[in-house]
Parts: C-alpha cells; sequence; structure tokens
C-alpha cells in the first residue's frame, strides 16, 4: 500500500479568483506540472476530490455565513469580505469540494488507508467561522480539526503553519481551545496581512501556553527558519499530538511578489520531513499538507512537490 495520498482533480483548480487576482488559475497547473515532471505521481495514491456536505460545514461556520456565500455563489457579483475574496458563480460548490478534500484526506489517514495526505489548493486558513477574509472562502483547516474531535474523537491536534501570513483564521477560532496546539512561522505581522500573530499571543484562557506565534523579520532565509524551527519542533513534541495538519503556504519563498520572505523550498521540505518523524512517533503517522498560499508559480509547484517529496522519502508506518 502507498502511504501518501495526493489530491488532483479540475474542480480544485477552479478555487481561483481569476487572472488578475494574486490566487489566479494558473496555481493548480504549476504544481501538477511539476509533480508529473518529478514522476511524483508513480509513488504516491491519487485521490479526486469530492464536495463535503453542508451540515458538514457547519461544524465550523456559521448557518448565516454559509447561507450567505450560496446567495452570493448564484449571483456571482461583489466581494465576501473588504475587497480581498471576489464572489463567483458557482464558488459555494468549489469552496465546498476543497473542504471535502481535505476531509477525505482526514478519513484516509484515520482508518490507515493512508500515512500522509496533500491537498494542493486547501489551507485556507483566514476564513472565520462567519466571514470570508484574505482569499478564503471556507476555512477547511477549521472544519478538518472540528471533524477529528466529532468523528474520530482526536485529543490533541497540533496545527503548524508555515505560510507567509499568520493562520489567523485557525488561531483565533481556537485561541481558547487547549485542545488545539497552534505553532505558525509567518512573517512579522507589523509588515503583512493580516497583522496578527505576535510573539505574546499564546492562547487564552485554559489554552493559555499552547499557541506558539513566531514572527519573521523581512528578509529572513531558510538559516533563519532552521534556527526558529528548533523551538517551533520542541513546542510540538512537548504537546504529544495525536494528528497533525500543516498549511504549507509556498508565499515565504524568495520571490513571492506579495510578501518579503526569501526561503527556499528547501524549508519546506525540511519541515515536512520533521514532522513526520513527529507524527510517526506520536500519532501513528498521520499528517495532512494543505498547499495554502504561494503566488509565484515557479515557487509554489518547488515547495509543494518539496512536502510530497518528504513524505514520500518518510513514507510513514
Amino acid at each position: 500500500m502507498n502511504k501518501t495520498c495526493v489530491y488532483l482533480g479540475e474542480e480544485l483548480a477552479r478555487y481561483n479568483f481569476g487572472n488578475e487576482h494574486p490566487f489566479g488559475p494558473k496555481r493548480y497547473g504549476a504544481f501538477v506540472k511539476e509533480f508529473k515532471r518529478q514522476n511524483l505521481h508513480e509513488k504516491v495514491s491519487l485521490c479526486e476530490p469530492e464536495e463535503c456536505r453542508q451540515e458538514q460545514l457547519e461544524w465550523f461556520h456559521t448557518v448565516e455565513y454559509i447561507e450567505k456565500v450560496i446567495s452570493m455563489s448564484q449571483l456571482g457579483g461583489g466581494f465576501l469580505d473588504g475587497g480581498d475574496t471576489p464572489a463567483f458563480v458557482g464558488m459555494y460548490n468549489v469552496a465546498s469540494t476543497v473542504v471535502g478534500a481535505t476531509l477525505n484526506a482526514l478519513e484516509q489517514v484515520m482508518t490507515g488507508n493512508c500515512s500522509r495526505a496533500f491537498i494542493p489548493i486547501a489551507g485556507l486558513h483566514h476564513a472565520r467561522r462567519d466571514s470570508a477574509a484574505g482569499f478564503c472562502i471556507f476555512n477547511d483547516c477549521g472544519v478538518v480539526i472540528e471533524a477529528a474531535r466529532k468523528i474520530y474523537n482526536i485529543g490533541k491536534i497540533a496545527y503548524v503553519d508555515i505560510d507567509a501570513h499568520h493562520g489567523d483564521g485557525v488561531f483565533y477560532s481556537f485561541e481558547d481551545d487547549p485542545g488545539v496546539v497552534f505553532v505558525d512561522l509567518h512573517e512579522d505581522g507589523h509588515y503583512l496581512y493580516p497583522g496578527t500573530g505576535f510573539a505574546n499571543e499564546t492562547g487564552k484562557g485554559l489554552a493559555e501556553g499552547t499557541k506558539l506565534n513566531i514572527p519573521m523579520p523581512m528578509g529572513a532565509t531558510d538559516v533563519d527558519f532552521m534556527h526558529a524551527w528548533e523551538k517551533a519542533e520542541s513546542f510540538i513534541r512537548q504537546s504529544k499530538p495525536e494528528l497533525i495538519l500543516m498549511q504549507c503556504g509556498a508565499d515565504s519563498l524568495d520571490g513571492d511578489p506579495i510578501t518579503h520572505l526569501r526561503y527556499s523550498e528547501k524549508a519546506h521540505g525540511f519541515a515536512a520531513e520533521r514532522l513526520c518523524a513527529i507524527a510517526d512517533e506520536f500519532c501513528d503517522g498521520r499528517i495532512i499538507a494543505m498547499g495554502g498560499g504561494g503566488y509565484n508559480l515557479d515557487n509554489l509547484a518547488r515547495a509543494w512537490c518539496a512536502v510530497v517529496h518528504a513524505f514520500v522519502e518518510h513514507g510513514g508506518k
């Protein structure tokens, strides 16, 4: 049995906001081209994404917000937020498919059909329970966290985010939840959207001390990332998670048009490799990676393939 599942399908490619938008239609194809060039498609199990049900979205999102998305999906005009996330016809079904792919990945790793799973167009970490934000319609990360507990009774989930942008939709939704261990290495919020994720944000109430935000300075390199990772890995290990979710946005690579970090794909491969080791030690191998951001097509293709390569090379139990 192949231990790594990768989700491919044109419905994922349809999650985009047009040629003039940073989250454009060529991102999915850029990944698939490099994925096949590296012959990774011959080393994994390929899975087709399927749309999730509205009741599954309701595990994280409010009914009122879901109904707003449905309504605007039929009309196809305007913005879901202040101007970052345009509405388009059919967006409800497309966004529900992203969530459906992530939920299916959870099922695959929890039932033992695979140990690792990767979904390229996913990791939409800015959406809140009641609103869209930052190119994110539905927060598949949040839905899958709720599903892991609701369906599989997972008590401790580690959410690890290396996108250049802080995963605020996940952080604030679970800020007071001690069962969600949150680790986020991102460009300092003083300089980059969404302007959150400072080092003193460590959780609230019973969850105080279960969140680790590591703001990275503008121009941070692989060396800086590896140094910061030591603290992140120690924090994750101390929590002894039962499941790892990785948001591996590629907008932290050098040359991204809307960020200022200077990693290479080696940072992503390294983080994925180390998380595989932690997953094998504590989680029975279970790790799900979601593509996240990345607006330089060559960068995202290399970074995401580095994650898949690490999953293949460190294939789990």
